[in-house]
């Protein structure tokens, strides 16, 4: 045997160690989560405003944000939201538009099991929206210096925007 032939074994040997997991099987990655709870400020906003029923501040994964945002990025990787029930939700984004100026428009369904869909803007690093799972409505929205909170919110009673 040659030595080309064990450098090529040894090549072909390390490219298929370094290959994560998924990839070789041919499974797709574990769903990433698009935001994470973060260290709560002022709750007095939900005694001022009847239609929301309760609400945290959200911290989001700005590289997945940035993923969503580029419109050469297909396929999306497999990503989850957690609203209030400790429950992951996996989202199935089935429109994205780009804009020039840093700015997308996301939509889609859940996966099963959960039930619903959403409209999300993504700009700079905010996210922007509502969604929707079973019979609960949720929105995200920004607060103020980049920062965001999720709201569950009683849509019976919110004012008309």
């Amino acid at each position: 045997m040659t030595p080309s032939f064990f450098l090529i074994v040894a090549v072909v040997s390390l490219s298929i160690c370094s290959t994560p997991h998924d990839a070789v099987a041919g499974e797709p990655a574990d769903p990433v989560s698009l935001w994470h709870s973060a260290p709560t400020t002022d709750q007095s906003s939900a005694q001022r405003r009847p239609w929301v029923i309760r609400e945290r501040d959200i911290i989001l994964d700005v590289q997945l944000l940035q993923v969503l945002k580029d419109a050469a990025a297909r396929p999306h990787p497999r990503m989850t939201v957690e609203f209030f029930d400790a429950n992951r939700h996996e989202l199935d984004i089935t429109s994205t538009v780009s804009r020039f100026n840093d700015t997308a428009v996301l939509r889609g369904s859940f996966k099963p099991p959960s039930r619903g869909d959403f409209t999300l803007v993504a700009t700079g690093n905010l996210l922007v929206g509502s969604l929707q799972v079973g019979d609960r409505f949720y929105k995200t929205e920004h607060v103020g210096n980049g920062r965001l909170k999720l709201l569950e919110v009683d849509p019976r009673k919110m004012p008309p925007e």
